[in-house]
C-alpha cells in the first residue's frame, strides 16, 4: 500500500513538472485567446466590469489561475467552463500570450495615500511587484471589491491575500478598490 501511495504521488510531482516545463507559443496563445476576447479583449484589456484585465500579468500567474480554473479549485460560472478543456499547452499558450503584453500605468493621486497593505504586492500604480501578485491597475472596482469580499468570505483563498482580505471592512474594501480603480491602465501587444 505504501508503494502504491509513494507511485502516486510521484506520478503527482511528475505531472506538475510536466506543466511547469511545457513551453507557451504565443502565435499559438494569440489564436486561443479568441475564446478569452469577449470578456477579457485580445489584448488582455477586459471588455466588461466584471472581468479582470489580463495583459502584462505574469505569465506564472495566469498559468496557475487557469489551471486552478480547469481543475475546480477556483471556481467561477463563466472561468470554470471556458478552461475546463484546456490543455497544459492551451494554457501555457494563452499565458504566453497575454504575459507578453507591456503594461504602463499612471497615477492620478499622490502614491503615499495607496492603501497600504497592498503596495508591498501590487505597487501603489497597481504594477505588480511580486510573480504571485496580479496587477490592479485600472480594475474596476466592480472587481476588486468582489475578489476582496470572497477572500474576506473564504470563497476565494490564498495564503496571503485570505488574512489580509479577513480583517479588512466594507468601506477599507471600497476604498482599496477605488485606489486602483482610479489608476490609468495602458496595455500594449508586443509582436
Amino acid at each position: 500500500m505504501r508503494r502504491l501511495a509513494l507511485l502516486f504521488l510521484g506520478g503527482l510531482m511528475l505531472a506538475e513538472s510536466a506543466q511547469a516545463q511545457v513551453q507557451g507559443d504565443r502565435a499559438a496563445g494569440r489564436q486561443a485567446a479568441g475564446q478569452c476576447r469577449t470578456c477579457h479583449g485580445l489584448d488582455g484589456y477586459a471588455q466588461i466590469p466584471i472581468a479582470p484585465h489580463i495583459g502584462g500579468e505574469p505569465e506564472s500567474y495566469i498559468r496557475a489561475q487557469l489551471t486552478a480554473f480547469r481543475d475546480g479549485t477556483r471556481e467561477h460560472e463563466m472561468m470554470t467552463i471556458a478552461a475546463r478543456t484546456l490543455s497544459d499547452q492551451q494554457i501555457a499558450d494563452l499565458a504566453a500570450w497575454y504575459s507578453g503584453h507591456e503594461v504602463t500605468a499612471e497615477l492620478t493621486a499622490d502614491p503615499a495615500e495607496a492603501p497600504e497593505a497592498c503596495v508591498g504586492c501590487h505597487g501603489a500604480d497597481g504594477i505588480h511587484l511580486i510573480e504571485d501578485a496580479p496587477n490592479l491597475a485600472g480594475e474596476t472596482n466592480i472587481y476588486i471589491d468582489t475578489q476582496l469580499k470572497a477572500f474576506r468570505n473564504g470563497n476565494r483563498v490564498h495564503d496571503v491575500m485570505t488574512p489580509i482580505a479577513s480583517e479588512l471592512t466594507d468601506e477599507e474594501i471600497r476604498a482599496v478598490a477605488d485606489w486602483y480603480a482610479k489608476v490609468k491602465l495602458d496595455i500594449r501587444m508586443v509582436e
